[in-house]
């Protein structure tokens, strides 16, 4: 199976539940950055740019708790910045994974050989590790001499301990979809669970010319889709044909909410027009309708994943086709 089996039945009894008490706007996974503090500054990140002058802030532990517990999603990604570097990281995961909810952490890899000794494997924890190429492309891309190695040193220990480990690959421009090929490769070998793939687009604060634009995307992305048949990519077939032009879907930017330094962000993980005190306040207040291509100007270019992989919850029992395109790809 594709997917850890309690992941599937806590989401799919999750999705249930609003479906039958009618709830039209749900999270399925909450972003949660108690800290935009890294140990790089790719000239890629729009975080570092974005919240410049708040970065040295973070989180306290009561605050990341009480959004866990503000959203009913049943997933929390801890991220950042780079969450290794949050004062109470350790306590944070222990007491999300107490809640029940499922942990994605996601993490560059340059502190995690380290870190690993002060945590657990977990039926419900999942370390994702950030890999954009071999060792010289991912150096290039990270601006960090020796990024790959001690990364993929942190991924051979985190499996002869016992975790679950994918991990996250931005497909840029001049990104080479053979290596990539070659990086899934190794990865697989030393026993990495599943990959996470999605097109790297441009943040309000980024300048550089190395993002897809649409067209760009279907292309890179009718070779990832063939890919899937080798390596066990995690985006779901739907999102896949999307990416290649084969498949219209519409954001839902509600998917996977933000809660960062200054609140709850809004609409989405790219965009940033207001931050919210509370989880209710983000959601009753956001004019979601102004969102989405054809409405806002920013979104023209977008296919981003936590915009519209929540929208193949929706889409996903409206034909048959796709119900047993999905069964058979999360069974393989």
């Amino acid at each position: 199976m594709r997917f850890p089996l309690k992941l599937n039945y806590d989401l799919t009894k999750y999705i249930i539940r609003n479906r039958m008490g009618k709830v039209e706007k749900f999270p399925l996974v909450l972003m949660l950055e108690p800290t935009h503090l890294c140990n790089l500054a790719c000239s890629g990140c729009g975080r570092i740019r974005e919240y410049a002058s708040t970065i040295n802030q973070e989180m306290s532990l009561e605050e990341c708790l009480k959004s866990v517990d503000e959203c009913p999603a049943p997933v929390v990604t801890i991220t950042g910045g780079e969450p290794l570097l949050y004062t109470h990281v350790f306590e944070l995961v222990d007491a999300v994974l107490a809640r029940k909810k499922h942990v994605y952490f996601c993490t560059n890899g340059l502190l995690l050989q380290e870190s690993l000794d002060r945590m657990q494997p977990h039926p419900n924890f999942t370390l994702n590790v950030h890999m954009d190429g071999m060792e010289t492309t991912h150096d290039r891309i990270l601006e960090c001499d020796g990024a790959f190695k001690t990364a993929l040193a942190g991924i051979r220990k985190a499996k002869q301990l016992g975790f679950r480990v994918w991990t996250n690959t931005t497909i840029y421009k001049e990104t080479d979809l053979g290596e990539i090929d070659q990086l899934f490769t190794l990865l697989k070998e030393i026993g990495v669970d599943g990959f996470l793939v999605a097109p790297g687009f441009g943040y309000e604060a980024v300048g550089e010319n190395h993002f897809l634009e649409r067209r760009e995307i279907e292309k890179k992305f009718t070779e990832v889709f063939e890919m899937s048949k080798r390596h066990r990519i995690l985006s779901t077939p739907m999102y896949l044909r999307f990416l290649k032009g084969e498949k219209a879907l519409e954001c839902t930017p509600w998917g996977n909410p933000t809660r960062n330094t200054q609140g709850w962000k809004a609409p989405c993980y790219l965009i940033t027009d207001a931050h919210y005190p509370t989880y209710r306040e983000m959601m009753e207040k956001t004019e979601w309708e102004k969102y989405g291509v054809g409405k806002d100007e920013r979104c023209a270019q977008c296919m981003m994943h936590c915009g519209f992989e929540p929208s193949v919850v929706s889409e996903v029992g409206k034909n048959w086709r796709d119900m047993l395109e999905m069964i058979v790809w999360n069974l393989s």
